[in-house]
Parts: structure tokens; C-alpha cells; sequence
């Protein structure tokens, strides 16, 4: 039953959900397209390449959260500097999460799977928590459910692989039901002391020639800095 559902009813899920959503979700969606526009400025999208299923690029397109300050070499300033209160606001409601009910209509997402990373982490995960990319990325995960980013990343990595061992219809009703829980509440959207995650720097064996094997390519690219 669970082979299945991985195989025709997990995207049957994410269709019967997802396009009844962008429909109505539309007109709330335009409001926060709008607010980002007089707030925020230009661009109102933050688009960029994240690793799919078997590490394979994809375009991820979220809603713009933080101004593009930069210092006086051209860097960009740090998360914390750049996010003002109607970003904050916008994570904080995960509305900068709905641009990406159109991903899981493209299949480049699930509604339920880990989330999508940089692509400068593939080479630093290790043969086990590189599992996480067996599956397609979600919107929502198990570790998003359990701690979101107040809990260590290999406590997340963990998670996730539990999640792809465990794939079923059951497993991805609780953890939507548990998601609408905790947005609700506003539980566990940004680390402790951070505006967003922290930056990953690796917890073992390095998995480059495992994401080289699987994708034909090698691992990591410039990317900016996750809005």
C-alpha cells in the first residue's frame, strides 16, 4: 500500500490540494505581493536553485522577506541587519511560503518532504543525511514539525531520513494537520538568536561523490543567501 502511495498517491495528494489552494489563496496571495512591492521594493519573488529529488537543481520561488543591503564592498549584510518588521511578519505567518504550492504543482515539490536547501550544502552532508534528497523536497517536513530551526540541524537531518523511511498517507495527514498546529502558534519559525538558520557547516563524512554519482555533476554552486 505504502509503494502506492509513493508511486501515484502522494502526487494525487499534493494536485487535490495544492490547485483548489492556489486558486483560493489567490487574492490573499496579491495582497502580499503588494505589500512586498511598497515595503520591499523590486524583486517581490526570491527565486533559487535548491536541490530536488536525487540533489537534481530546481528554481524554488518564495516570497521576498528581507531588503538587499549591502556594505560598502557590494556584500550583502547580514540576515539579522537586512530583515525589517513586515518581512518578519511575513516568515513569522509563513506566507512567504505560498509561491511554492506552484512548485509542488510543477513537481518540482511535495507538500510534504525535507526542506529544500542550498545547493552549497550537498557536499556537506554525509552518506546518511544525504538520504534526505531520495524523496521530493516538501513544503512542509517532519523536522518542521518537530523543532523546525530550533533544533540542531543533524536533529533535522534525522528527521528527515525518518521521513523517507517512512513515507505513507497516514505519516503525511499528521504531519500537514501537526503544520497547520504550528503556524498557527508561530512555534519554532527562527533559531534561537538568529533571523533565520544558521549556516550548516557539515557534521561528518563528507557525500560529494555520492551527490556527483546520483546527479552526473558536480556538487555546489554560488547561490545567495536564503531569503
Amino acid at each position: 500500500m505504502n509503494r502506492l502511495y509513493r508511486k501515484f498517491g502522494k502526487r494525487a495528494l499534493d494536485l487535490a490540494i495544492c490547485v483548489p489552494a492556489l486558486v483560493l489563496l489567490s487574492p490573499l496571495m496579491a495582497l502580499v505581493a503588494l505589500a512586498i512591492r511598497l515595503r520591499l521594493g523590486r524583486p517581490v519573488f526570491f527565486r533559487q536553485q535548491r536541490p530536488g529529488r536525487h540533489a537534481q537543481p530546481f528554481v524554488c520561488c518564495k516570497f521576498r522577506t528581507m531588503l538587499d543591503t549591502r556594505d560598502a564592498h557590494g556584500n550583502l549584510l547580514p540576515d539579522e541587519q537586512r530583515m525589517e518588521p513586515w518581512g518578519s511578519f511575513i516568515r513569522n505567518a509563513s506566507l512567504d511560503e505560498l509561491p511554492q504550492l506552484w512548485n509542488v504543482v510543477r513537481g518540482d515539490m511535495s507538500l510534504v518532504g525535507p526542506r529544500p536547501l542550498v545547493m552549497r550544502y550537498l557536499p556537506r552532508y554525509s552518506v546518511e543525511q544525504a538520504r534526505r534528497h531520495e524523496v521530493l523536497p516538501g513544503i512542509t517536513g517532519w523536522a518542521q514539525v518537530n523543532g523546525r530551526n530550533e533544533i540542531s540541524w543533524e536533529a533535522k537531518f534525522r528527521l528527515d531520513v525518518a521521513y523517507v523511511d517512512g513515507v505513507s498517507l497516514w505519516f503525511d495527514l499528521k504531519i500537514l494537520w501537526l503544520t497547520l498546529v504550528k503556524v498557527l502558534s508561530r512555534e519554532g519559525v527562527n533559531a534561537t538568536g538568529h533571523a533565520t538558520a544558521p549556516e550548516f557547516e557539515g557534521s561528518g563524512p563528507r557525500a560529494a561523490q555520492v551527490v556527483e554519482a546520483s546527479t552526473g555533476q558536480t556538487a555546489g554552486h554560488g547561490v545567495h543567501s536564503p531569503g
